[in-house]
């Protein structure tokens, strides 16, 4: 059994309110939820108003099914107009 936690760090420039960046964020949860099925929590940034890091984990008995599940989030991410990817990092266990 493999464990793959993706961590990834989103700007969410035109927000001006913690009201604002939830809204995003809830809906970028949801997409991911219904889509994939993985484990998902706001892991840091819950205060601020542009920022906020996403904790995805995954498990697998394949490194492979692991790396492509989680590559297609990155993805999904990278193509939200309202958030930005700034930076993601995937980690084995």
């Amino acid at each position: 059994m493999i464990i793959g936690v993706l961590d990834v760090s989103i700007m969410i420039p035109d927000s001006h309110s913690l009201k604002e960046k939830r809204r995003v964020i809830r809906s970028l949860k949801d997409r991911i939820k219904k889509r994939f099925n993985v484990s998902l929590a706001e892991t840091e940034g819950q205060n601020t108003w542009q920022r906020c890091e996403l904790t995805v984990v995954m498990v697998a008995c394949q490194k492979t099914a692991i790396e492509r599940e989680l590559n297609r989030i990155v993805d999904l991410i990278g193509a939200t107009p309202e958030a930005a990817l700034t930076e993601h990092w995937i980690e084995y266990y």
